[in-house]
């Protein structure tokens, strides 16, 4: 059960009492293709349209990963550390029901990107999931928390079933490694460990930051900036909302996106 739809106040507030928020996750069993409860999205794709997801040294911050927390009377333990997993297990999927709703991390749910629920890895982070009947395999962010059934490993988005091959049939036997990154600042447990800003695009041009920024501006009440920042590709122009004071804003400022066609945001400490 994926988590279902809370503010992201709500999410924040399950962190502080060990509580995750919970959502039902697909398969054969809980009616992947059933309208009603969650299935696939009119608009279908091919394997080839499912674009790896790009990891990066994320913060693994508190929203997201309190530890432990319990669902349906089970408690459940986030690892200490992501060095080393390598898993085998079932693998499900998610889709509609929870498209441009908040991840357990706070980030907007897309099911055509390649990202993924887990019930104990610390969030964020990135893992190669391969299908192991067919070989197919994809590189995927986790950032929610589930599948809250016994027999699954991981739920992963409608984009990532499709490019596993899976999507039909609902579930399908994986594995699940995860992709080691250096530099991650682990701060769970510290007082900076929420977020307060979102960073909706970096550019090798200033003018196109300026651009998205005023357009930005126009929508939001929080302030809108543009930063420069060297990296080994040169130097990007990062577009970032916020500071935001408080999570009921955050939430606010999230939806407000969305609802006008603002996706993909990084949400950042």
């Amino acid at each position: 059960m994926k988590a279902c739809w809370l503010p992201l106040l709500a999410l924040l507030l399950a962190a502080c009492s060990g509580t995750a928020p919970q959502r039902e996750t697909t398969g054969p069993e809980t009616g992947a293709r059933d309208a009603v409860r969650d299935g696939a999205p009119l608009r279908s794709i091919r394997p080839e349209d499912v674009a790896d997801a790009r990891p990066r040294p994320d913060p693994i911050l508190g929203v997201g990963n309190k530890s432990p927390y319990t669902v349906n009377g089970v408690s459940y333990e986030v690892l200490p550390s992501l060095a080393g997993y390598r898993e085998r297990g079932l693998a499900s999927w998610y889709g509609t029901k929870f498209h441009g709703q908040l991840t357990s991390n706070g980030e907007v749910y897309d099911l055509y990107a390649a990202t993924a629920a887990h019930k104990t890895l610390p969030i964020p982070c990135y893992a190669r999931v391969t299908n192991l009947d067919n070989g197919r395999s994809i590189v995927v962010r986790v950032n929610d928390r589930g599948p809250f059934h016994n027999d699954r490993l991981i739920d992963l988005s409608y984009g990532a079933a499709v490019k596993l091959g899976f999507m039909e049939v609902g579930t399908a036997r994986v594995e699940v490694e995860v992709i080691q990154l250096a530099g991650i600042d682990d701060r769970r447990g510290s007082p900076l460990g929420n977020y307060r800003f979102l960073q909706l695009g970096a550019f090798g041009s200033e003018n196109s930051a300026e651009r998205l920024r005023t357009e930005l501006a126009a929508l939001v009440t929080s302030p809108v900036a543009v930063s420069p920042v060297d990296s080994a590709n040169g130097r990007l122009y990062r577009v970032r909302i916020g500071p935001v004071d408080s999570p009921e804003e955050l939430d606010r400022v999230q939806r407000r996106l969305v609802d006008n066609g603002y996706t993909g945001a990084q949400l950042l400490p």
